[in-house]
Parts: C-alpha cells; sequence; structure tokens
C-alpha cells in the first residue's frame, strides 16, 4: 500500500510524470530501433549470427545493445561509441592544456567539450562500422546479403551504423535534459534488462527442463543473485565521511578557530571510480586476443583461445589485477585531493589535528588509498563472478552475465541514480520520499 501511495504523490507531480512519460516514450523509441535489421539483409538468415553472440567478448557487446548487435539492427552499435569517446577525451583531459582550459570554463567549456566527443564519436563510428560489416560477411552465409556485398552495401550501411549512434546519442542527451535519469546509462541499462528474460528462460529451461538441479537451483540462484545485489549496493554507495570543522567569522571579518563551530563531513566514496575499471581493463582485454591471433602458431591459437574465453581462468585473473589496477589509477585522476583541500582551505574549514594545505591533502590521499584497496578488490570479485557463476555453479553463460561485471554495477548504479532523481522530487513537494515512509509532509512556510 505504501508503494502504491509513493506511484500516485509520483503522479500528482506534473513536471515528474511529464519528465517519466518522456523518458519511457524516448527509450520505447530505441528499443523499437534496435528490431530494425539494416537494409540489404535477409532477417531470416540471421540465427548465426545469434549463435555467435550468445558467448565470449561478442556475447558482452551484445548484452550492452540489447541484442541489436546480434539483430544487425541499425543500432548494432548502440552507445558504445559515445562510451569510448568520452572516456578518451576524460583521459586526454589530464595531459591536454586546452581540454584543461575548456574545463575551468564553467557551463561553455563544457558545450564544447560535448561538441569535441560528439565528433570523436562519429570518427569511432567510421572505424567500428566497416569492421561490424566485415565481421557480418564473416558470420553470416553469402544469400544473407539480398544487395550482396558490394561497395554500395558496406558504404550504405556504415552510413546507417554512424547515424543510428548518432541518433542514439541524441535520445540519451533528451533524456538527460528533459526526461528523469543520465540519459546514456539508461539506454545502456535498457539494453542489458532486455536480455534477462530471455536469459532467464535458458537457465530455467537448462535447470528444470533438463533436470540439471530442478527449481532448487532456480531458487538457489536467485537468493546468490539478490545478495550479490545487495552487495553491489553497499559497493556504490560506501563512503568514508571524513568530518570537518569551519571556523568562526568574528565581527572584523577574521575567522576564529573555534572547534565547537559547524561540523561537516567530507565524503570520501569507496569506490569513487564506478565501474570505469572495469570497462578500461575489458578494452586492454581485447588486445591480446587480436594481436596474438595474427599468429597462426599453436603456442600462439592457445594463448588467444584463453583471452578470447571471458569464464576462462587466465581471462579472468589477468581481468581482476587490471582492474585493481585501473581503480587506483582513475580515483587518482578524478579525486582531486590538492582541489579539495584548496578550497576547505579557502572556506575556512579543517579537519582536526591536520594542518590546512599540503598536509591536510596528502591526508586525504592516504585515506583515498586506504580505502581504495578494499574498494577495488571488491570490485574485481564482482567482475569475475561471473565466470566463477558458471565453472562453479553450472550457469547458462548469458544469465551469469547478470550476476556480476559491468551489467550488473550499470543496472544498480543507474537505479539508485534514477531513484534519487526522483526521491528529491518528492521532497521538495513535500511529499515522503522513495525511501521514507509514512503520510505526506506538510509544507513548511
Amino acid at each position: 500500500m505504501k508503494a502504491i501511495e509513493t506511484i500516485k504523490n509520483i503522479w500528482k507531480i506534473e513536471e515528474l510524470k511529464n519528465r517519466i512519460l518522456l523518458t519511457l516514450g524516448l527509450l520505447l523509441v530505441y528499443r523499437f530501433g534496435a528490431q530494425i535489421v539494416l537494409p540489404g539483409i535477409d532477417a531470416s538468415q540471421l540465427a548465426n549470427l545469434a549463435a555467435q553472440t550468445d558467448g565470449g567478448l561478442l556475447g558482452l557487446l551484445n548484452a550492452f545493445t540489447g541484442g541489436a548487435f546480434s539483430n544487425a539492427s541499425v543500432f548494432a552499435l548502440g552507445i558504445m561509441p559515445y562510451i569510448s569517446a568520452s572516456i578518451v577525451v576524460q583521459l586526454m583531459g589530464i595531459a591536454v592544456p586546452y581540454l584543461q582550459k575548456l574545463q575551468k570554463e564553467g557551463e561553455s567549456g563544457r558545450r564544447k567539450i560535448n561538441q569535441i566527443t560528439r565528433w570523436l564519436t562519429i570518427a569511432i563510428t567510421l572505424i567500428q562500422g566497416p569492421g561490424y560489416i566485415t565481421n557480418l560477411f564473416n558470420l553470416l552465409p553469402p544469400e544473407a546479403f539480398v544487395m550482396g556485398s558490394n561497395v554500395t552495401f558496406i558504404i550504405s550501411s556504415v552510413i546507417i551504423l554512424t547515424t543510428g549512434c548518432i541518433f542514439a546519442m541524441w535520445l540519451g542527451e533528451k533524456i538527460t535534459d528533459k526526461g528523469i535519469g543520465n540519459g546514456i546509462s539508461l539506454l545502456i541499462m535498457v539494453g542489458i534488462i532486455a536480455r534477462l528474460p530471455q536469459s532467464f528462460l535458458q537457465e530455467w529451461v537448462s535447470r528444470v527442463s533438463e533436470s540439471n538441479g530442478g527449481l532448487i537451483m532456480i531458487l538457489i540462484e536467485l537468493v546468490i543473485w539478490f545478495v550479490i545485489i545487495l552487495l553491489s549496493v553497499l559497493l556504490v554507495m560506501a563512503v568514508r565521511q571524513i568530518p570537518v570543522q569551519y571556523a568562526r567569522r568574528t565581527a572584523s571579518g577574521s575567522y576564529e578557530r573555534n572547534v565547537m563551530g559547524s561540523r561537516q563531513y567530507i565524503p570520501l566514496k569507496l569506490n569513487a571510480s564506478g565501474v570505469m575499471p572495469i570497462i578500461f581493463a575489458q578494452a586492454i582485454m581485447f588486445i591480446p586476443g587480436a594481436v596474438i591471433g595474427l599468429s597462426d602458431s599453436p603456442l600462439a591459437e592457445s594463448i588467444a583461445s584463453q583471452f578470447t574465453n571471458i569464464f576462462g581462468f587466465w581471462y579472468n585473473l589477468v581481468f581482476g589485477l587490471l582492474i585493481i589496477i585501473f581503480t587506483y589509477f582513475y580515483t587518482a585522476i578524478t579525486v582531486p585531493t590538492n582541489k579539495m583541500a584548496d578550497d576547505l582551505k579557502r572556506s575556512g574549514g579543517f579537519i582536526a589535528g591536520i594542518r590546512p594545505g599540503s598536509e591536510t591533502s596528502e591526508y586525504l590521499d592516504r585515506i583515498m588509498s586506504q580505502i581504495t584497496l578494499p574498494g577495488s578488490i571488491f570490485l574485481a570479485l564482482i567482475a569475475i563472478f561471473p565466470a566463477v557463476a558458471v565453472s562453479v555453479l553450472g550457469m547458462q553463460q548469458g544469465w551469469a552475465l547478470f550476476y556480476g561485471g559491468t551489467s550488473l554495477l550499470i543496472l544498480v548504479g543507474v537505479a539508485i541514480d534514477t531513484m534519487q532523481q526522483v526521491n528529491s522530487y518528492l521532497l521538495n513537494r513535500h511529499y515522503d520520499g522513495l525511501m521514507k515512509t509514512g503520510k505526506n509532509r506538510k509544507a513548511v512556510a
């Protein structure tokens, strides 16, 4: 009943209702586009492509696009080129003075950075598009190409794939501006969720119809899944609070250091880097298999097979180590402890027992290093758990992908972010938030 009351409260807020409806409508458009096959391809011949993308790295890409990759859809590349461009621009912002200058210019600088990201997205799509079409030539029979595999088909398909990516990027930006939640993240989340019913059905058939554990194993798997989701929520929301005291301003305008003054906290997140270390690590894991695969020697083929099996031991061992390394790297470049210490000093704040300035910066950096270690290990364990689920519990590979890794963390992170935005609307209109219970609040005069 309380959940129904909360939904009614959401519906009473006209602006929030319109934003939710717009978001759902644009997500529906995206899912509809994911079913439209590229012109010139016979949709009835795509069974082989779907079989090739059931597992491995292609299965991972297919999960992020919500099946559009295996459908040879106009949205086959999804929003991933935009994600890649965003990562590149963010990393370049560390070393390129021009981008550093734009980052300090506020809203105008942000618009210019967004424009650079869009152009880079187009460039990446123009590179990935021909690669995707070449992959179709290798995986589909010749009769699947109604127009033949000529230059006209290749050029037109690359243009359509590029246009589809740009349109998906536009949908994500519109959701962010006019809807609710982060649009790009929601597009990825919806794509991942779209694969959930089919993956669960395959697991159900494997366990029940084929007498491979029965309903008891299904129940055990659901309990484990629920526990992992709770642990992922804790990982996303866990923070270390650093108490900060502020000096009291005197009548003459000077600051008086007073331990009884106002006290606040600096929240340092246990996992400040989010899912980015996993994305970086997965990008690196593509390289060994691609490079070693160029050789025809038996040893090279053996090594390549190890680095293309995302459920294999050696793949996950290297994958986990890379996640820990990238967690430290990404946290170091995204958590500006020097700037935090300077801002704290300018505002008259201080950490008890720590001198303002460089000593405060070193203290914050030390704390971040201490909490990043368990956070990175926890993140790595969640990332490699799908491999454990396949090898130990005997799960289907498609269903196991929902037990950790980028998929689960994106689902958890986006859900929390969207709920927090809805919650802020409710609290601003004097209703109880999503995490609260009780009757409507009275407006404060």
